[in-house]
């Protein structure tokens, strides 16, 4: 019977952030998605205003669309980064 060769990190190391998304795996950091999270965060905003602008011509409600603009994007991404492990920020409508 051969023995298999693991490689394995201690538990405290790097935090929960390197163990759960394995940045230093991807060649990255806290700072530097953190860094990325706020740019795409600030090119996406416009969506926040400008979604329920186009569809509240429909005769909507623009307050209840804006809440379901700012809802959709954050379940979308959050699931995009929480379960596919990528970090793609999603939001509704203007696609």
């Amino acid at each position: 019977m051969e023995k298999q060769s693991t490689v394995e990190q201690p538990i405290g190391k790097g935090g929960f952030l390197e163990r759960y998304f394995k940045l230093s795996q991807h060649g990255t950091s806290v700072k530097n998605e953190l860094i990325g999270g706020i740019t795409t965060f600030a090119t996406m905003a416009y969506i926040i205003f400008v979604n329920p602008n186009i569809m509240s011509a429909s005769g909507m409600d623009p307050g209840a669309l804006f809440v379901a603009t700012c809802i959709g994007a954050a379940i979308g991404t959050l699931m995009m980064g929480l379960f596919a492990n990528w970090p793609v920020g999603l939001a509704p409508g203007m696609g």
